[in-house]
This record gives structure tokens, sequence and C-alpha cells, in this order.
């Protein structure tokens, strides 16, 4: 999910949708029916992988873009493909008629692999790399498997080995969200090493941010610093903090990491049967949740 202003709107919506549909969400922070349908946005755009990228324009702050859609009421969302506006829908419809809307247009999920036939045989850390990199050398466009790879190789502490298998899809980090999520964990790696960052940090960052509460600076390099430790709820509660004060800071960078933060978080969804939801994990929905509210507050 990513705010768009006429500013970014070019690079975020015309541009994007070129390669990946983009589900233009027009809402305002008086609207009551926006308030519920913003969250079961997110929802879905994280259930559905990659497949589309939601796109959040303030219609009370971007009233030229209100106009260029003909937008009339809000909440209204336009799915924007190759550019231009295929199909939309107006007001807070319900999970399942979301994704009905979309399946209309989106192309299909890629096919879940088949169960594995010794699952006890993968159980080991080395194990699971193994069967990441298989699957990869195998179909290196399954970004799935590429993003749980890099994923538990930076899990395991072996960076190198996880920037070499990323290397390949890197580009892609403007595309793919997912991608951009891991790079922004490198990132955060890189510079506590740079810095040579040691568990005395927290008190040189704690005592800045004491001084001055809205040291946003400071406050994002202790979330990078907790990043790096793979302390994933305390560097969502410092981010949190920079987007309860200021939801715009830095071209929105807090907002964009804690959303990276969640998708590290995040594990593989169980196998259910067809017509059933799998189930969210808890800490990842409390904090998708908190993180609607504010940014809808």
């Amino acid at each position: 999910m990513i705010d768009v202003t006429l500013a970014n709107f070019q690079e975020e919506v015309i541009a994007a949708s070129a390669t990946t549909p983009v589900l233009v969400d027009f809402w305002a922070p008086w609207c009551g029916p926006c308030k519920s349908l913003g969250p079961l946005l997110e929802k879905v755009e994280a259930a559905y992988a990659g497949r589309f990228k939601l796109a959040k324009i303030d219609s009370d702050q971007e009233q030229q873009l209100g106009e260029a859609f003909g937008i009339r009421s809000v909440p209204t969302c336009i799915l924007v493909v190759n550019g231009q506006p295929v199909d939309g829908f107006t007001g807070a419809l319900p999970e399942g008629k979301i994704k009905e809307f979309l399946d209309k247009h989106l192309p299909p999920a890629p096919e879940a692999a088949p169960p594995e036939e010794e699952p006890v045989a993968y159980t080991s850390p080395e194990a699971v790399l193994e069967r990441l990199a298989q699957a990869v050398a195998a179909n290196p466009a399954d970004d799935n498997a590429r993003f749980e790879q890099v994923k538990h190789l930076l899990g395991l502490g072996r960076e190198d080995d996880a920037k070499v298998a990323f290397a390949p899809v890197i580009a892609q980090t403007a595309t793919v969200r997912r991608f951009d999520s891991l790079k922004r964990w490198m990132d955060a790696i890189d510079f506590v090493a740079i810095n040579a960052y040691v568990e005395s940090a927290k008190d040189v960052f704690d005592a800045k941010i004491a001084l001055n509460k809205r040291d946003f600076d400071a406050r994002f390099d202790k979330a990078r610093w907790l990043m790096a430790q793979q302390r994933w709820t305390d560097a969502l509660d410092e981010l949190l903090e920079i987007l309860m004060r200021d939801k715009a800071w830095n071209d929105g960078l807090a907002r964009k990491t804690y959303i990276a933060v969640l998708d590290i978080m995040e594990t593989p969804k169980p196998k259910v049967a067809d017509g059933q939801i799998p189930p969210e994990d808890a800490v990842v929905a409390s904090y998708r949740r908190r993180l609607s509210s504010v940014v809808l507050s």
C-alpha cells in the first residue's frame, strides 16, 4: 500500500500499472465507510501477494486527481491497468466482493506447489534452504520461493549468501513489494555494520529521543538497529511513534519500512480446504490494524 499524491501519481499509478494492476482507493479522513474498507483492502493486497498494488489517495487533499477520475463520493476504488482505468466500485464492499471484483481482472494466482511427500525431512534450517534453493533453480520466476529463500538466509545471519540469492531480482524492488521489504532489511543490517553499532547504541538513540520526541532520524535509526537484530515488534513500535507524529515524514519512509517489517514477520499461509480462509498471525494482524488506524486518522 502506498499513499499517492499528484507529485508521485505518474510513477506510482500510471507507470506501475504497466507491470502490475493498481487499485486506487479514493478516501477521506471524515469518511466512516473508508475506515472499514481501508484495512480490508490492505488485507486483500497482502493475501494476493503482489498480484496487484494498492494506492490510496486522500480525496480532500488531492482534489485534482479526484476530478480527473470523476470521483463523486468516497470510498471509490478504481482499477488501473496499463495506465488506463478498467473498472471500479463505490462503497465499502465486504472482503468476498472485493476479491470477486479483483479476480475478474487480475491474472490467476500461481498454482500452489504440491505437498511434500516427506515433510519431516525438511524441518532443519539447512533442509528448508535446500528445498527453497531447488525451487528457485527450477523456476527463477517463483517470487514466493525467492522471497522465502532470501528471508531464511538473512534470518540465519548469512547476509552475503542472501545478497547473492537476491541479486537476480534486485531490479524488481520497485515493482514487487516483498522484494522491496527484503532490501530494507538488508539496508538496515548494512547500516548497523557500517556504523559499528553494538548493544550500547540503544542508550545513544534513547538519549536523543528523550531530548526531542520528534527526533525522527534518531527514532528511525533505532528502528533499523532493531530490525538488524530481528526485534520486529520493537522496531514496529518505534516506527509507529514516528507515524503517530508525522505520517508523511521523509516521503513516507516510516510507513514503508513498517510495511516491510510486516512482510518479513508474516509466515507462509497454511493450506486449507477450498472456501476456507487461512488463519492470520495474530501479532501481524494487530500491527496491521494499528497502522490502518494511524494512517486513516
